[in-house]
């Protein structure tokens, strides 16, 4: 080696790990057999990301600059027999992405140390890397908490004939994983078709992405496993554990060369059907205390109906109503059979108007399938029943009238204006009938029924 028989660089505490604004501490040692002339000795730290369209090719297409710093640790002079050691310090930014080493691109950090030296001597040079980690913490990721799901429907087809189809369906247990925890993956496949299916395989891939004026993209499979296969028309839920090896965090943050991105693939060989499922890879990894608190879409049921106020209150409202038309009398069967049939319903129902609406309408037709009356499916339609009847009100008319068929009045009476309107029942007018009507029966025809 000549003159120079030592020409490194060391970092304290062998420290080759280093975090985002955190400094770094060394000390380049020179030792020289014989006195060398130098102009300078310099020490420079520097950070960078290159990419290019070429595999391992280092003349970078595109660059990225994160910090170029360069100290002189000696001035012009002669180093004197013997070792000598210049200690240094630079302090990294805060900005800087994590380290990352791939097929078309880089990010690289390194100490290089240069000792300039006189016209036509030469000069020597030597650099030592050091790796960066940003830490990913997967609990700031956005929309990080659940599951990746999804679905898919593909037609199968077989030597040119459509058989059916397979519905794929799979999720994974989380979101976001470390390195060494294990994606759980749960997959539903129905295969609907008149043949079985191929194998089942569900990968972890990476894909890179270098941002070219033409992007070059690089995937592969970062692990694989493989299931069965699923015949001619059955469902089978197939369910499988992919543990994450060492990898690069999904984020670059500060790059913005390189782009990384980890999905599980899960696919059918036959019929060739696959669904992805994207998650993050990380440094930091979930913590389940830190979850979005569930009780609020727990205490948001659906609202149930609001009951209007008028289904409560006791007091009616006089609302003007046309008056109901008379509803027809039935017809009367010969006096000479043994049984005659009641001229009116019974004493204790009252006659309901057209179109099947009761009589008592306080409840909301809104609401009226949650309160039906407890006698609304007996007797015949068009009896109705009054549900809040009260005792009938001084100057009624007499209980023999309220038997006779009859509309019942449209308002309640004005000598009671504080009780509930128990609907009065007028006799039919027989002469202005617009149809022949016969006579009532008599009240000794009524008594021999």
């Amino acid at each position: 080696m000549g003159k120079l028989q030592e020409f490194e660089i060391t970092f304290d505490k062998n420290k080759v790990v280093y975090s985002p604004g955190e400094s770094i501490t060394g000390a380049v040692t020179i030792k020289v057999a014989q006195s060398l002339p130098c102009k300078a000795i310099k020490v420079n730290c520097h950070g960078f990301c290159g990419i290019t369209n070429k595999v391992n090719d280092t003349a970078w297409m595109m660059e990225e600059q994160y910090f170029n710093s360069t100290v002189s640790v000696a001035d012009k002079g002669t180093l004197k027999q013997g070792e000598h050691t210049f200690p240094f310090k630079f302090l990294i930014p805060a900005t800087a992405p994590t380290s990352f080493e791939g097929n078309y691109g880089k990010i690289i950090y390194r100490v290089r140390s240069f000792i300039d030296t006189p016209r036509f001597a030469k000069n020597y040079s030597t650099e030592k890397a050091f790796y960066l980690l940003s830490l990913l913490n997967l609990n700031k990721v956005a929309d990080i908490w659940g599951t990746s799901s999804s679905a898919v429907t593909q037609q199968f087809t077989y030597m040119l004939v459509k058989t059916g189809t397979v519905v794929l369906k799979a999720q994974t247990d989380m979101k976001g994983y470390t390195p060494g925890q294990i994606i759980q993956v749960t997959t539903n496949i129905h295969n609907q078709s008149g043949k079985s299916t191929g194998t089942m395989v569900a990968s972890l891939m990476q894909r890179v992405t270098y941002e070219m004026k033409r992007p070059t993209h690089d995937v592969k499979a970062v692990v694989e496993v493989e299931g069965g296969v699923v015949k001619s028309g059955k469902e089978v839920e197939w369910k499988e554990q992919i543990i994450v090896p060492p990898l690069p965090q999904s984020s670059l943050v500060g790059c913005e060369l390189i782009k990384i991105e980890y999905y599980v693939k899960v696919s059918l060989k036959s019929p060739d059907v696959m669904l992805t499922l994207p998650i993050h890879i990380g440094n930091v990894s979930l913590d389940k205390t830190l979850h979005p608190s569930r009780n609020a879409d727990a205490a948001s049921p659906a609202v149930a109906e609001e009951t209007p106020a008028s289904a409560f209150d006791t007091t009616p409202t006089p609302t003007p109503r046309p008056a109901p038309k008379p509803a027809p009398r039935p017809t009367p069967r010969s006096r000479v059979s043994s049984h005659h049939s009641p001229s009116a319903p019974p004493a204790e129902f009252r006659q309901g108007v057209e179109g099947g609406a009761p009589v008592n309408d306080s409840f909301s037709s809104k609401r009226q399938s949650q309160l039906v009356s407890p006698n609304a499916f007996s007797y015949a339609p068009g009896l109705f029943f009054p549900q809040n009847q009260q005792p009938t009100a001084p100057g009624a008319v007499s209980g023999g009238v309220s038997g006779s068929t009859g509309a019942s009045a449209p308002y309640p009476p004005e000598s009671a204006p504080g009780l509930v309107a128990t609907p009065l029942i007028l006799p039919p007018d027989y002469g202005t009938s617009s149809y022949p009507q016969e006579a009532p029966p008599s009240y000794d025809e009524s008594c021999n029924t």
